[in-house]
Parts: structure tokens; sequence; C-alpha cells
């Protein structure tokens, strides 16, 4: 080890001016983040001026001990984490955009109306497809879908919406936990190579608990009889199968890229975009000869990706990257970890998550690098992905379905129902624990 790294390591900011005024920066930028609807500032642009910020101070506190190398070699690090998550939701979130596109989804909703189902039926269905759905299509994308279907049938029956969303909510917050697919931060932890991929599925019957306990207590307030009829009938567009065929191919070469060569998973990822872009590239070729447009133009699909989203994630760790360089993380980690034990830790952080940004959270854990058993990482997976369900805006799936469902589901309807959510949260902790106790 060179001395420059050696002094690199006995370096500790968090005493220091710099290192208040850093904290201070992210702290008023998180801020502006929690008013985002109120003052109608996207979520982006104020972490993103605070990453900058953060890490010239960074830079100049570093160069003052002569350790300008090492703020330059934790800088690129946390950048290559970044491009490497970024190029990998690009490319599953223009899938997803893709079978939107192709009515794959209005197609299953539609379905579902018309399907002459009881409300409590219904219910399940929904939550049950929530789950399954949101382990592939992202936890987001499926609790709209899933919310769509409750507020089209519901319309008569308002409770059956607002108990529906907290349901869809929970439901798809549980299956993102389980999969590197379904949620941001599962798929921090695979692609950190902390957790295998075949191992997520050891958190499937917990997450399983986490979704029927708080369904099976809310069950009784679902109103009995069925909607009104409807014939509603929308049919998945020409090429709709051979994107999700497509889809299909490009996780399962993702996995193998990452698990048996070890390689990135963007590499797997980017590769599927690429037969995605030639399969267009056929259907505007048959435009041409037939006169009639089924291309999806795949550059569009890109355009409809939600880049202030992907551009908050970029700012939140680079400011998380930068008050680790610090020294924050491992004062943080030392008081949790080593104070609390990493069991209370990995629950506290979940519990945490319905009020903060469960992305910094596991992002943080992730760079603290706490000594835990396979058990444990596997626990906070869990927790961060499902801590979220707490409180309606503990996760995007809940902001999202306050907007989309306005008036119907709210805070404090999804509040009600908190305890019944936090009896499912301790559950799945529990059979986690017992389940798995071999990799503790």
């Amino acid at each position: 080890m060179t001395s420059a790294a050696t002094a690199a390591e006995q370096v500790n900011f968090t005493g220091h001016w710099v290192g208040f005024l850093a904290i201070a920066i992210f702290a008023a930028a998180y801020a502006l983040v929690f008013v985002e609807e109120s003052i109608h500032l996207r979520k982006s642009k104020p972490v993103i001026v605070a990453a900058g910020a953060i890490w010239i101070l960074v830079g100049a506190a570093f160069a003052s001990q002569d350790l300008s190398d090492k703020a330059a070699a934790a800088l690129h690090h946390v950048l290559l984490e970044f491009a490497e998550l970024l190029l990998f939701l690009i490319v599953a979130l223009t899938y997803v955009n893709a079978l939107q596109e192709r009515q794959v989804f209005e197609a299953l909703r539609s379905w579902l109306v018309r399907s002459g189902f009881s409300y409590r039926t219904l219910f399940w269905l929904t939550g049950g497809l929530a789950f399954f759905l949101s382990p592939l299509a992202d936890n987001l994308t499926t609790a709209l879908v899933m919310c769509s279907v409750a507020t089209a049938v519901g319309y008569a029956a308002p409770r059956f919406v607002t108990v529906s969303c907290i349901n869809i909510v929970v439901a798809a917050n549980a299956g993102g936990a389980f999969s590197p697919f379904g949620d941001i931060t599962t798929l921090m932890v695979w692609q950190k190579g902390v957790v295998a991929f075949a191992e997520f599925f050891a958190l499937f019957i917990p997450s399983l608990v986490n979704f029927l306990i708080p369904a099976a207590l809310m069950h009784a307030a679902i109103p009995s009889g069925r909607p009104p009829p409807s014939t509603e009938r929308v049919l998945m567009q020409s090429g709709a199968v051979w994107v999700i065929v497509l889809f299909g191919v490009t996780v399962a070469m993702t996995v193998c890229v990452h698990s048996f060569l070890h390689l990135s998973t963007a590499l797997g990822m980017m590769t599927g975009l690429g037969l995605l872009m030639l399969y267009d590239f056929m259907l505007q070729r048959r435009a041409r000869r037939t006169s009639t447009n089924h291309s999806f133009e795949v550059f569009r699909r890109l355009a409809g990706v939600e880049w202030d989203t992907l551009l908050f994630f970029y700012g939140v760790m680079m400011c998380v990257g930068a008050l680790g360089l610090l020294g924050y993380l491992t004062l943080v980690s030392g008081l949790l970890y080593n104070g609390l034990g990493p069991t209370t830790a990995n629950i506290l952080i979940g519990v945490a998550s319905a009020i903060f940004d469960n992305i910094p959270l596991m992002f943080a854990v992730l760079t603290m690098q706490p000594e835990m058993s396979h058990g444990q990482w596997l626990l906070i997976t869990l927790t961060a992905g499902v801590g979220g369900s707490l409180l309606s805006i503990g996760s995007a799936a809940g902001v999202a379905l306050m907007g989309q469902a306005r008036g119907t589901y709210t805070f404090a309807a999804h509040l009600r129902w908190a305890p019944a959510i936090l009896l499912g949260y301790a559950a799945s902790i529990a059979v986690h624990m017992w389940l798995n106790r071999s990799l503790f």
C-alpha cells in the first residue's frame, strides 16, 4: 500500500468544517426532494447540484492533504457504479416502454375489467399479479397497471379502490424484493456481487408472507358484490409477443453473463437492447414494403424513459459516495452495525426506508460494506425492499398511485392500515431468519 493510500485511510473530515458543510448541503437538497410535489421542482435538480458542490469540497479537502489521487479514484469508482446501473435501467425501462406501446399491459387491464370477477376476487388478482409481475416489469410499472384496473372497475366502490391500492403497493414492493429486476435496491446488491442471482429466491417465501398477511387482514374491508359489466376490449399490437420473447432472452443472457462469466450486467442488457433495435429495424423494413407502420421506434421508447428518476440516482449516489469518503459512512457503520448489531441495524434501515428513499440507504450500506453473514445481506435486501410499504410516501409505487388514484388512495388511508403492514413486515423478517437460518 502506498504512503498516500495509507494516509488516506487515516483522513477523517467528520469533525471538519468541510464535513459539516457537505452534510448541510446534502440535507438541504434532500429537503427539496421531500417537498417536490409542493414546489414542483424535479427531484433530480437539487441532488445533482448538491453532488457537484460536495465533490468540489471533497476535492479541495483532499488536495490540501496531498491526496488528490485518492479523491479522483473514489470519484471514478462511484461514476462506474452509476454507469452500470444507468445502462441496466435504460434497457429495462426501454423494454417496459416498448411493451406498453404494444399495449401488452392495456390488454391485460381490459381483460380483467371485463372479466366479471367479484370485488374480492379482483382484490386478490390485482395483488397477486402485482406480486408476480414486479420481479420482471419493476414494481412501479406493475403497480400503475394494477391500479388502473382497480380504478376502472371500482368507480362505483371507492372503498374497493382505496384498499386495493394499498394492497397493490405492498404486493409490488414485496414481489420486487426477491428479484434483481424487481427493485433498484435488489439490482444494486446483485450488481455489487454480494448476492448471486439464484440466491435472491431464498427471499421468495418471506416476501410472500409480507404480502399475504396484510392482504388477509384487508380482505374483510373489501365490499361484496361485483362491479358493473364492461365490454371494453384491447388487443396487443403486432410484434408484442416478439418483444416479450426478446425481453426474456435479454434477462436470461444478462443473468448468464454476470453469473458464469463474471462480467458486468450492463453488457447483457445492452446486447439485449441491440436485439430490440434490430427487431425494430425489421419492422421498419416490413412497413416500407407493406405501407403499414408497425415499428415501435426504439429511440422514442428511449426518450420515454423516466430521466428525472435516473438522474436523481446519479445525484444520490454521488452525494453518498462523497460523504463516505469524508468518513461519515464509517462513523454510521460503527454506530449501527458495531453498536446495535447487524440484525437490529438492518431492520431499522428497512423502517427508515418508509421515510427516506431506499436507494441512498442501500447504496450507503453497500459502500460501508459491514462485516455480515450472507443471511444478513439477504435481510437488508428484504427490509430495504419492503420497508417502504409502511407509508404511502415510502416507495415510488406508493407515490405514483397517490397521483393516479388522487383523493381515493391517500397518505391517511394508507396510514390506517400501517399496523397490518407492520405485522407483515415483522413476520417476513421472522420467516426469513427461521427459514434461512443456515445462512446466518
